[in-house]
Order: structure tokens, then sequence, then C-alpha cells
């Protein structure tokens, strides 16, 4: 299923953060597989600068197969995390 929705993209560049953020309204929930595209023009932020942008975003829903293909391979990539070494002295 997909439907277009607005939206407001929030863009952050500085030197200690590169940021955007998208909040579409009405608060909808995303789920595992869903995508978001935004349309328009491209956004180019100097350093130093905050925007917020008015966009229209279109989102598509994930059928069952996409959904589950993402959980389950977020559930592996998840155990990437787990291959964690510690180096220094052993006493």
């Amino acid at each position: 299923m997909k439907f277009d929705v607005a939206c407001t993209v929030h863009v952050e560049v500085s030197a200690e953060r590169c940021r955007a953020d998208v909040l579409l309204d009405g608060n909808l929930a995303m789920g595992p597989g869903d995508r978001v595209r935004v349309h328009g023009e491209p956004i180019r932020a100097r350093i130093g600068e905050v925007r917020s942008y008015r966009r229209m975003a279109t989102v598509e829903r994930a059928g069952w197969l996409r959904r589950t293909w993402t959980k389950l391979s977020g559930h592996f990539a998840l155990t990437e995390l787990y291959e964690v070494s510690f180096t220094g002295a052993i006493r």
C-alpha cells in the first residue's frame, strides 16, 4: 500500500553533527521494511546551518514477506555487535 503525506524535514550541519530527520504529519507509525521517499529539490546546507523544510512524502508499507525479511536480517546484523574483543594485559 502506498500513500502520500506531508512532512517536515529538519536538517542540521555542524562540526559536531550532520543529520536530517523526517517527521511525517499525523504521527504515523513506521514498521520494519516500510519505506519513505521525500519529494522535492535536493536539500543543501552549509556548515553551521539548521533548517526546516515542508515537503510531501510517499510512504510504502511493507508486505508480509519484506517485513519478515527485514526483521530476520535485523537479528543477524545485531549479532555482529556481539563480536567484541578487548585488548590489553591479562592478569
